[in-house]
């Protein structure tokens, strides 16, 4: 029986075994099987095809609510770009321009 290995990055020293436990979660399952059905649904209805650089996006930020008012297909750069449920702002640790 092999001994299992701590998920560790050496080139850059983070430990990923608080993020494995996380994402082990049951909350956390939940909520990706939510975004893998939103992503089914879109693909079923024909708006997203497999490799074309597009996210699904929950408008309410969501990922549990897939109603169809909810979903909107945007690309992956401005979806993962977004700060938060309002979208407006900067984001956080940005500084303010100096007048």
């Amino acid at each position: 029986m092999s001994k299992r290995r701590k998920p560790f990055n050496k080139s850059t020293g983070r430990d990923y075994s608080y993020d494995l436990k996380y994402q082990s979660s049951p909350e956390q399952k939940k909520k990706r099987a939510a975004r893998n059905a939103a992503r089914a649904k879109m693909m079923k209805g024909g708006h997203v095809h497999k490799g074309d650089g597009m996210d699904v996006d929950h408008s309410d930020s969501n990922p549990l609510n897939n109603s169809s008012k909810n979903l909107k297909v945007i690309s992956k750069s401005k979806n993962r770009g977004k700060v938060g449920p309002g979208e407006g702002g900067r984001a956080k640790g940005r500084k303010r321009k100096k007048r």
